[in-house]
């Protein structure tokens, strides 16, 4: 990914452990959720009202939001369908976020004792916390084995107060295949899709699940497979239970798998095309709007509020960020770039409507090509090589690709 800073970058690794990655969330109306701190409704502009949920500030270390939210439920005997929350979470991390649980009371929610999740405050509420109930996220992330730091503040000079917002690499998948399988099941090959996810040994590191992975891909036996394939790779063998019994119905053993998975390989796609995007204009210097892009104004907290775009004509006087589409079928406006893309790729916006499963239709939506770093500062902590970043970054973009904006090593 071509970096928008010219300058020389400091060198730093990041999370070593979870301690060196911490995250706090900003709630709708900007409020930071800090460590240690027990909350009340009030103090975050919110009401303790009649209700069957209880909201809560979960403060979680070496935990994913979702798995912590599940053990979570679990307790009470409830489903994970039961919790929602605001935004996602590294697990290699320490971090708050808001979050809710039907049918379980506050005051035993409290009282709840599980390794490593702390209840920083829970009251009732007529109403579970949605995804995107967020502004953003507040960062303290320290660089381990690091030197040049002097380049830091050139380089935080020449952005500016924005980076390019990239998805980052989680968001491809471990074994960057999420994309291949997304271009797969949008052309309709859904043999092709599920025998990519269960047999690319492309960055496969553990080396048993590569071997088993050969094995199917030479074999093509899905019940003797059944025995071999190793426990932790769950999601690989709902599809080879499946296709056990079922042989040759792939889009239903693709639908086995849960929704949000099957749509990651659609968003990978998706953001794929946006990476290529934003790539293209940063070679061409676009940095700035210009006549007919689609640009949005700034939220209360300095962030880009897509809720409300137009197409910007130079007499704006307010801040603007340039828009970029997340590409779907309900996508009224495409780029050169991003059409000569399509076209490499085979697709057109209607194949975001994926016959056969339908559940995986995307519309599209709208993202800041580049987004605005807010509350910045750092600090050298020579004696142990260490470079401390603190920063705020609005919802759904990546601390790890600002960071690369100013460190190398990653």
């Amino acid at each position: 990914m071509l970096r928008l800073s010219k300058g020389k970058r400091a060198k730093g690794i990041i999370k070593s452990k979870p301690e060196d990655f911490r995250v706090e969330e900003i709630t709708t109306n900007g409020h930071v959720l800090e460590m240690e701190k027990i909350y009340s409704p009030d103090m975050l502009g919110l009401k303790d009202e009649e209700g069957k949920f209880s909201i809560f500030v979960m403060q979680k270390t070496n935990w994913n939001t979702a798995q912590a939210l599940k053990t979570l439920a679990r307790r009470f005997r409830r489903g994970v369908k039961s919790t929602g929350f605001a935004g996602t979470k590294d697990r290699n991390a320490i971090s708050t976020q808001l979050c809710s649980i039907f049918g379980v009371k506050a005051d035993e929610l409290s009282k709840v004792h599980i390794k490593d999740i702390k209840i920083n405050g829970a009251w009732s509420g007529n109403s579970k916390v949605e995804m995107g109930d967020l502004l953003g996220n507040r960062f303290a992330i320290t660089a381990r084995e690091t030197s040049d730091y002097e380049n830091i503040e050139g380089i935080i000079s020449e952005l500016n107060g924005i980076f390019p917002n990239y998805y980052g690499d989680q968001r491809f998948g471990y074994r960057g295949t999420n994309v291949d399988v997304g271009l797969d099941i949008l052309k309709g090959d859904f043999k092709g899709a599920a025998m990519r996810f269960l047999t690319e040994t492309q960055n496969e590191t553990n080396e048993e699940a590569k071997i088993a992975r050969e094995r199917l891909l030479q074999e093509q036996d899905f019940k003797e497979a059944m025995k071999y394939f190793p426990e932790y790779l769950k999601y690989e063998k709902m599809l080879i239970e499946y296709l056990a019994r079922f042989p040759d119905n792939y889009a239903n053993a693709i639908r086995r798998l849960p929704r949000s998975i099957s749509l990651m390989f659609i968003h990978s796609v998706e953001s794929y095309i946006f990476n290529k995007e934003l790539e293209d204009r940063i070679s061409q210097d676009k940095v700035k709007p210009e006549p007919k892009d689609i640009i949005c104004y700034e939220n209360s907290y300095g962030f880009p509020d897509i809720s409300t775009f137009k197409e910007f004509d130079g007499s704006e006087d307010k801040k603007t960020f340039i828009l970029g589409s997340i590409l779907g079928y309900d996508t009224t406006l495409v780029t050169e770039s991003e059409q000569k893309i399509l076209e490499e790729l085979g697709l057109t916006l209607e194949s975001f409507k994926v016959k056969g499963l339908n559940e995986l239709n995307s519309k599209g939506t709208k993202r800041a090509l580049f987004a605005p770093f807010k509350e910045i500062s750092h600090d050298n902590m020579e004696e142990e090589q260490a470079l401390e970043m603190r920063f705020s970054l609005p919802a759904g973009s990546y601390a790890t690709v600002f960071l690369d904006e100013m460190l190398e090593g990653n």
